[in-house]
């Protein structure tokens, strides 16, 4: 079933991603992912921002480093609407920001980079969310 809310609006109302959508209003993104895509985003929870070192969050938040935070946030984010099921059979994909990252399967549980996907096929209007246990940094 098709969410009626896009994929900001269900990242404000899941609870547990705080700190993503203040960084997605921090880099002048919540536009574009409140367009029509459709996009998947690699949502990363408060608890997984907890586990960067101690004020790298607020360092990012911070105007000047506008850019960079932007370049973080869309290697988070995926064209297309991509599920699950599809995830697993898929080794790589590349991400808005241009660089990719690496799917697989360890066990049960489907990883993106070294993060693990910890609830997958969040649906929204323009998209899929798939929320993940850390934060990735492109290199």
């Amino acid at each position: 079933m098709k969410s009626s809310k896009d994929i900001v609006s269900t990242a404000e109302s899941a609870g547990r991603l705080k700190t993503l959508t203040a960084a997605l209003k921090a880099a002048d993104l919540v536009d574009t992912l409140r367009g029509t895509g459709p996009f998947t985003v690699l949502a990363p929870t408060d608890a997984a921002f907890a586990k960067l070192p101690a004020g790298t969050v607020e360092s990012l938040l911070k105007p000047e480093n506008k850019q960079k935070l932007a370049g973080i946030l869309a290697y988070h984010v995926i064209s297309g609407n991509v599920k699950a099921a599809a995830v697993m059979t898929m080794s790589s994909t590349k991400t808005m920001n241009g660089q990719a990252v690496t799917l697989s399967l360890s066990g049960r549980a489907v990883k993106v980079n070294d993060s693990v996907v910890v609830d997958a096929d969040i649906s929204a209007s323009n998209g899929t969310i798939h929320v993940i246990d850390t934060v990735l940094l492109p290199n």
